[in-house]
């Protein structure tokens, strides 16, 4: 399913003569790939993003075509560089960088300036920024496009500390997910994620979430995200926190004593894959996956995901998914978790 995502301005940030016009919060709906933390509506069959409010911008009557360009950019976290999206004239627009292909102008009326991105990926969250060009009387327009999803620690089959920040943004991506912002792991740290283990974030910092403070994790002080602050890239080694949303497709379990060889083929005999890391976890988080049952996954890995935690099922008070570690591929003990698109 193509989610189309309509990036508007803030209210807040919107020039004092703008035009608006209310949508109803009953248009609201929910895409099975992205889940967006703020209102996500629909026209038709087109979803839109209205960050804070259920409101579209309109540029006022004095911007007048062809009087004045729009200029769409992101900026890119860590560096504060702006990768340039679009420019546009009112009559005609450009695309340019990786986003260029997927955005467009929406063009819902001679004075819409909002960017559409078709085919949302998890590296488009982030900040954008928009210009309206227009001689001595430009105005600049900032928003934050955030994505629903969830965060996981993630670390080889090796043990602990094992990836730079570059060996670390490729993992997270070989399991459905990039590496989180800290705005994501605080989140995660607020719904209950403590980890003692410190992994990289998007920009380049080194942190781990204690929920509860004890001496083997950073010490007795108060709970928090602790910070190792900024890292040599190259050189510091750490594991990865990573994130990951909504499936396009589904996770389903196949029972078995299987070997890793053997968990592949059964997935591909139901027209699927083994399922990566990141699935499972958004299969737990966003489908109520509660399995009990170990699985192969496809990194080798043994996990299985708890949605309410039982006795004889895993042994841990709160949901999560539960890890086995990598056991020998050879061995065979479990089922697997296959991944097939919708």
């Amino acid at each position: 399913m193509q989610l189309d995502v309509w990036v508007l301005p803030q209210e807040s940030l919107l020039p004092s003569d703008a035009q608006i016009g209310a949508r109803t919060r009953t248009q609201c709906a929910k895409d099975k790939r992205l889940l967006i933390t703020a209102l996500l509506c629909y026209c038709g069959s087109s979803f839109f993003l209205s960050p804070l409010s259920s409101r579209c911008c309109h540029l006022s009557q004095r911007h007048r075509e062809p009087s004045y360009k729009v200029r769409w950019s992101k900026v890119e976290p860590g560096d504060l560089r702006e990768t340039l999206i679009l420019i546009t004239n009112g009559h005609h627009a450009r695309g340019y960088g990786p986003l260029g292909d997927r955005a467009r102008m929406r063009r819902g009326h001679r004075l819409d300036a909002s960017l559409v991105i078709t085919s949302v990926a998890l590296e488009d969250e982030g900040r954008y920024r928009c210009e309206l060009i227009n001689g001595l009387e430009d105005e600049s327009l900032a928003l934050t496009l955030r994505l629903e999803g969830v965060v996981f620690p993630y670390q080889p089959s090796q043990g602990r500390y094992q990836f730079n920040y570059y060996e670390a943004k490729k993992a997270c991506a070989e399991q459905d997910g990039r590496l989180a912002t800290y705005p994501q792991l605080y989140q995660a740290w607020t719904e209950g994620l403590d980890w003692c283990n410190a992994g990289w974030l998007l920009e380049g910092s080194v942190r781990y979430p204690v929920l509860t403070a004890r001496a083997p994790c950073g010490g007795r002080g108060l709970p928090g995200i602790r910070s190792y602050g900024p890292r040599d890239k190259q050189l510091d080694r750490y594991d990865a926190f990573c994130f990951t949303s909504a499936l396009q497709g589904h996770v389903f379990f196949v029972p078995g004593r299987l070997t890793l060889a053997e968990a592949s083929g059964a997935c591909a005999r139901r027209g699927a894959v083994l399922a990566k890391v990141g699935h499972l976890y958004a299969a737990w988080k966003f489908s109520g996956l509660d399995r009990c049952d170990g699985g192969w996954l496809a990194d080798g890995s043994v996990r299985f995901p708890i949605t309410t935690p039982r006795p004889r099922c895993g042994g841990l008070p709160d949901p999560g998914v539960r890890s086995f570690g990598f056991p020998s591929p050879e061995q065979p003990a479990y089922g697997t978790y296959c991944y097939a698109e919708t």
